[in-house]
């Protein structure tokens, strides 16, 4: 197939390191971005969990970043809004004539990644190579295709992030039916109510510990020498690095499991940032950086939600210790807690497990539209399929 009008470039002639500095009196949690708030597996950002001291690398609208630490999870994000970005995330600024979507998409390809693996530096927290990274080769068609196939990849992104909002929008939905009924109580409010050691609650409710709900299992990492990508024993989760905005990002296997956690468990990460959740969906291992929540009675979208809402209170553990902040498992089985009755707490149930079961079902519609993507996504930026360029204009 001829490849008429393309070239051979390396991605430093196409682009360049954004250098310039925000101040850190500029940012807030929504247009900050750091590795920790990056999603793995190209799944964007998040909002920050905390806010720099001091001054951060300016980025804009349309301009690409990527975690220079651990790069194999792949985390990347076209950016919609200006902002500022820590050090260790790389602001992309490319050139003008290159479509700011296609450039986007040459470095969402898995061979990228692959290739800044290839030449980081480091074992324990390995980062690219600057120099080596702006030497990737590539192909680079007319102006006219580069919009072509950004179009073509953009309608799977789209239908990806309409996905993502409507998780994102269920789950503030259980949030709030949460919080009206087992915080504000407003279901309630025409039946009677009695003293606790946590003030005013329902007649029928206690005040308890988290333990009287839920099993806590820490986790134990295994020997790293069990450690592989190959698929080769349990899946292992090492801590919040590999979650997602709703699900870990699988990575990581061990030949020598541990400590266990089941399918529906909430993940808690027990290492600043203390408080993070995800939800299993598998039988994993799960290494020191988190903790196992299930629940006793096999209310488990209660123990998700109840978990989210305990937020604020896990963060009083963050930046404790000698160098990350933690919790151990007293203080988590002691935590306290309003429990319902079990009347209350089935009805809610009932009604968070079908919101839980339909973002499930959007997530793995989501993992198929990646494969797809991904699978697409190197024949495209090889000319190896061509875009009908008419069709898409």
């Amino acid at each position: 197939m001829s490849l008429n009008g393309w070239k051979t470039v390396m991605l430093g002639d196409i682009s360049q390191f954004s250098r310039r500095r925000i101040s850190h009196e500029e940012l807030n949690v929504g247009n900050y971005v750091s590795t920790e708030n990056m999603l793995p597996n190209k799944g964007g950002k998040t909002i920050a969990s905390s806010l720099p001291k001091g001054n951060a690398i300016e980025f804009k609208a349309g301009q690409i970043l990527v975690s220079n630490i651990r790069p194999y999870f792949k985390k990347i994000w076209f950016a919609t809004m200006d902002g500022g970005a820590s050090a260790d995330v790389l602001v992309f600024k490319p050139s003008k004539g290159i479509e700011d979507k296609y450039f986007y998409y040459l470095l969402n390809q898995d061979h990228f990644f692959n290739y800044m693996v290839a030449g980081s530096k480091g074992t324990k927290m390995p980062r690219g190579d600057k120099q080596q990274i702006m030497m990737y080769p590539l192909k680079l068609p007319p102006l006219n295709e580069q919009k072509a196939i950004a179009g073509t990849l953009s309608c799977l992104d789209d239908k990806i992030e309409l996905n993502n909002r409507i998780n994102n929008i269920l789950e503030k939905i259980a949030q709030a039916i949460f919080k009206n009924w087992f915080i504000d109580f407003e279901p309630f409010q025409d039946g009677k109510f009695v003293d606790s050691e946590l003030g005013i609650i329902p007649k029928g409710w206690k005040a308890g510990v988290l333990s009287d709900v839920a099993n806590i299992t820490m986790g134990q990492s295994p020997k790293g020498s069990s450690y592989n990508e190959k698929g080769d024993g349990e899946v292992f989760y090492q801590g919040r690095a590999e979650f997602g905005a709703r699900f870990p990002t699988r990575r990581l296997y061990t030949t020598e499991p541990k400590r266990m956690a089941s399918r529906g468990d909430v993940l808690m990460s027990v290492r600043a940032p203390v408080g993070d959740c995800n939800v299993v969906l598998e039988p994993c291992c799960i290494g020191r950086g988190l903790a196992a929540i299930q629940s006793k009675s096999g209310q488990q979208s209660f123990i998700l939600y109840l978990m989210l809402s305990l937020k604020e209170q896990l963060d009083i553990f963050n930046g404790e210790g000698t160098v990350f902040g933690s919790i151990n498992k007293d203080s988590l089985n002691d935590m306290q807690i309003i429990i319902p009755s079990d009347e209350v707490l089935y009805s809610f149930e009932a009604i968070a497990k079908s919101i839980d079961i339909t973002i499930e079902k959007n997530y793995y519609e989501i993992c198929s539209l990646r494969k797809i993507r991904d699978l697409l996504l190197p024949k495209l930026m090889s000319g190896g399929i061509r875009v009908p360029i008419k069709e898409v204009e």
